[in-house]
């Protein structure tokens, strides 16, 4: 038999859960009609106080972040939606999974009303993701539609103990920004952006336009001398080891390279190579596309931050005058007819200017190529060093590079021929691309080997037809001289 007091127990309990379970559905109904009846004003008040109310008796604090502010993206809630998105767990019974056609992967973040618990440095910091409908309002995108309207507004809330706040401030929010920026990164679609020139009337005629750069050149692939490549790296990893102290020591954080050497030597291939190792934007000039330095000032501007600026045959992109010649030409032309000031073309001056001046400063982790067949032709100016920090020069094909191409097209790293090829490559110059044109003629590596020994010796006339018609063209040139001189001499 169950004693008194035990039955006076279960009795106070059926009491309490009948009484919870009145003033459930008591709050049901009042819920119910507010919903129904009261404005949505008096709701939120009710709603405001209640919470206040419970708060008194919680030790633990809320932080809200909501997607936008203003007409700007929350920095803060799109940096925690990546975060989040990365340490999702079986915890989370809900997913919302999207996909957009350019990505090889699907991209999880939680769903409405979820909740994920984040440990960090032994704190639980729960986080929330919270949807309230309001009216609809239009705000302004980048997309080709320019307007779009959304009538939800969504917010994130981190919950956790008050006593962590200062934890949660100044090092789990930093953390998770910077968690955010390394995800970005790694997950980041390379980009090649080119300049285009609209034919409409506009205030900006020239624009860069993006395309994904999908060059599948990296550094194990790209064929040139093993020793330079290593330095590469090395000088890439080190420049961006280095933000402190190009700021201590007070210079703009950007570093320059100038890629020399004949045509076909892998100059494109090593610039794709960088920018998939560094995960950085290309950004590729064409000067001739260029009216203005103020036009090339703009789009410099424009450029982002981490990010290569690619000149190619910077010796005949363009006409760059030496700076005497500049000062001379920036004499503005007034066209009468038209009533307006034309400005000089790019000059010399003004391109260094941009470059290493002080509007180089404008931005950060920046890297400067520039490519030439003909490092004499170009001004000294455009080179020192400070402006091209790296000299590389892309030679003729090595017998490492070589070793590498046959590994990369036929899939061998030894073969009877590679002794007699080697020999042949240290005697005539070919380049890295001449030679991977033969080795892609044929799968078995005996007949594709042998047809670049045949090629090997077709390119040994061409190169000495060559010279021979160099040597020619210079005694000429020297006979010519030579009568121009007596010609132009007084007569004795």
């Amino acid at each position: 038999m169950s004693s008194p007091s035990t039955e006076s127990r279960i009795a106070m309990a059926q009491t309490l859960i009948s009484t919870i379970g009145s003033v459930a559905a008591a709050a049901m109904v009042v819920r119910s009609v507010s919903r129904d009846y009261l404005p949505p004003e008096f709701q939120d008040y009710l709603y405001l106080n209640f919470r206040k109310f419970l708060n008194k008796f919680s030790n633990q604090l809320t932080m809200v972040f909501y997607e936008f502010e203003g007409f700007n993206d929350n920095e803060i809630y799109t940096a925690t939606q990546l975060y989040l998105s990365s340490r999702i767990s079986s915890d989370i019974h809900r997913l919302k999974v999207a996909k957009t056609p350019n990505e090889q992967h699907f991209n999880l973040s939680m769903e409405i009303n979820e909740e994920y618990t984040d440990v960090y440095k032994g704190v639980n910091f729960t986080w929330s993701l919270v949807s309230k409908k309001k009216p609809t309002r239009e705000y302004y995108t980048h997309d080709e539609n320019g307007r779009s309207s959304k009538s939800d507004l969504r917010s994130l809330e981190l919950t956790f103990h008050r006593k962590h706040k200062d934890l949660a401030l100044n090092s789990y929010l930093p953390f998770i920004i910077t968690s955010s920026k390394t995800i970005i990164q790694n997950e980041k679609t390379v980009k090649l952006f080119t300049v285009e020139r609209k034919t409409s009337y506009t205030r900006y005629p020239t624009t860069w336009t993006p395309v994904n750069l999908d060059h599948p050149a990296t550094f194990e692939t790209v064929a040139m001398d093993t020793g330079v490549k290593d330095m590469v790296v090395k000088d890439l990893d080190r420049f961006l080891e280095r933000r402190e102290y190009y700021r201590k020591v007070g210079k703009a954080w950007k570093r320059g390279y100038l890629l020399y050497g004949p045509p076909g030597t892998g100059k494109s291939s090593l610039i794709a190579a960088m920018a998939n190792y560094l995960k950085f934007d290309i950004y590729d000039l064409e000067l001739t596309n260029i009216h203005s330095n103020s036009e090339l000032r703009r789009l410099l501007v424009a450029t982002a931050n981490r990010s290569i600026l690619v000149v190619e045959d910077i010796d005949c992109s363009v006409e760059l005058h030496d700076r005497v010649q500049a000062e001379r030409e920036k004499a503005i032309r007034r066209d009468y007819r038209r009533g307006y000031e034309e400005e000089p073309k790019v000059t010399l001056s003004g391109f260094l200017n941009f470059i290493d001046g002080l509007w180089s400063s404008c931005g950060d982790e920046r890297i400067i190529i520039f490519t030439t067949n003909r490092k004499e032709k170009l001004d000294p100016a455009l080179i020192r060093p400070g402006r091209m920090d790296v000299h590389i020069h892309m030679s003729y094909c090595t017998p490492s590079a070589f070793r590498l191409l046959v590994s990369n097209y036929l899939g061998i790293t030894e073969h009877n021929l590679f002794e007699e090829i080697d020999d042949l490559i240290c005697h005539v110059d070919v380049t890295p691309a001449e030679v991977a044109e033969q080795l892609l003629k044929d799968n078995d590596p005996d007949i594709a080997l042998g047809g670049l020994i045949e090629f090997f010796d077709v390119k040994r006339k061409e190169n000495e037809e060559a010279k021979a018609r160099l040597k020619e063209a210079e005694e000429l040139a020297a006979k010519e001289s030579e009568k121009k001189q007596e010609e132009d001499a007084p007569d004795a």
